[in-house]
């Protein structure tokens, strides 16, 4: 069995932890004429940074209201910034699809593989301060740890993690969602799992996206520092940037702690949608456990790539990207996305599928910035697709 506790992107996008599980079109079509005809969900509406409510729909609204109406998504959040500095947010659909409570502005989300970037920021970090080397090997930090049928952490190197090439197997593909809701999960535990089966690709032939991957460059970090991986994200990152509604749940906390819409989730064998909102999120750890705000997450990928987080050497190292496939043009650096604007130019960012949230977003170089939130993931690629086209959108009006 699969898990929707997938930390990446879809369709032409890297994978998640495990496949996506669909809901059939009729499943769609049934929850998409329940939001519609009771609960109602109301058109997007935009406010300001000065607090201001402005009705009239722009086209990020329109965008917004197209993944509630015709996509079946409870709710769309989206934050963006101009190149002034300027944001608005906007919120369409129902917080709770029980109560039809009004979605939270800027509300705080799972925010799935967006945790990567973080990740990987700390580790860029700790090369910069030469206490890691991007081209040594996993051995040389977890000496005797990454072993199995085709495995060796003597060949794999810490890039080849933070880039998804090195070959290691997908744990995610081999946990269910509904059975680890709420169990706690030790990273060791992950990587066990991992380990239990063969290596996909050899070390550097390869791209292929593996949560394994984030699994040991956080206990690389861990090992390094001597610190937990929270506490290095919080004192590196979170504190720095003063990201005020970005944070690393606790063992055993299984809630979203400020204001929230509520997540769903689904799978083949249950097609209405479910309230998914807590969970164990242990399970994703340094791939994905983190929850911020799609404010917060513009302010991060803006720091990281205004040079705030890094030396230009480790930035130009995370924006450094291969292709993953030959038609979106996408292209994965270090814990880093660039994707192309139908504008021109790309955004760089990551996005993140946790079961009942997905994110999607990014920054450009010259200061344009937007991130998206749905409480469900989409259960088809063309509602994909609009998650992404509401980003471009959002970057390009």
């Amino acid at each position: 069995m699969r898990t929707q506790i997938r930390q990446g992107l879809r369709s032409s996008t890297p994978q998640h932890v495990g496949k996506r599980r669909a809901v059939s079109a009729a499943a769609a079509v049934a929850f998409s004429v329940m939001t519609l005809g009771a609960l109602a969900p109301p058109a997007a509406l935009a406010s300001g940074s000065a607090g201001s409510t402005d009705t009239a729909p722009d086209a990020v609204a329109q965008a917004l209201d197209t993944l509630v109406r015709e996509d079946g998504l409870p709710a769309a959040l989206a934050s963006v910034q101009d190149r002034n500095g300027r944001t608005r947010t906007y919120a369409a659909g129902v917080g709770d699809l029980a109560t039809g409570s009004k979605v939270p502005d800027d509300g705080q989300v799972r925010i799935g593989s967006n945790t990567k970037t973080f990740t990987a920021v700390v580790v860029m970090q700790l090369v910069a301060e030469g206490k890691v080397g991007l081209d040594a090997s996993v051995d040389t930090y977890l000496p005797g740890l990454v072993r199995g049928e085709g495995i060796d952490g003597r060949n794999i190197t810490v890039r080849q993690l933070l880039q998804h090439t090195s070959g290691l197997p997908e744990y995610g593909n081999y946990i269910d969602d509904d059975e680890v809701r709420y169990r706690y999960a030790e990273p060791r535990d992950l990587l066990d799992i991992a380990l239990q089966h063969p290596a996909e690709a050899a070390p550097g032939t390869a791209w292929g996206y593996s949560n394994t991957n984030y699994i040991l460059a956080g206990l690389i970090v861990q090992k390094v520092t001597g610190r937990p991986l929270a506490e290095e994200i919080d004192r590196r990152i979170i504190e720095p940037i003063g990201l005020h509604h970005t944070y690393f749940p606790d063992p055993g906390d299984m809630t979203i702690r400020e204001p929230h819409p509520q997540g769903y989730h689904s799978n083949p064998t249950d097609s209405p949608l479910r309230e998914f909102t807590e969970m164990d999120p242990s399970w994703g750890w340094a791939a994905g456990q983190l929850i911020s705000t799609n404010s917060d997450l513009n302010r991060f990928f803006g720091a990281l790539l205004g040079g705030r987080l890094l030396p230009a050497a480790q930035l130009a190292e995370m924006r450094t990207t291969v292709p993953v496939d030959g038609s979106s043009g996408l292209g994965y650096g270090l814990g880093l996305t660039s994707r192309p604007l139908s504008c021109g130019g790309v955004y760089w960012g990551h996005g993140g599928d946790i079961s009942g949230f997905e994110t999607r977003g990014g920054v450009t170089d010259d200061g344009r910035a937007a991130d998206v939130a749905v409480t469900s993931i989409p259960s088809t690629d063309a509602a994909a697709q609009h998650v992404l086209d509401a980003v471009d959108t959002a970057l390009c009006d």
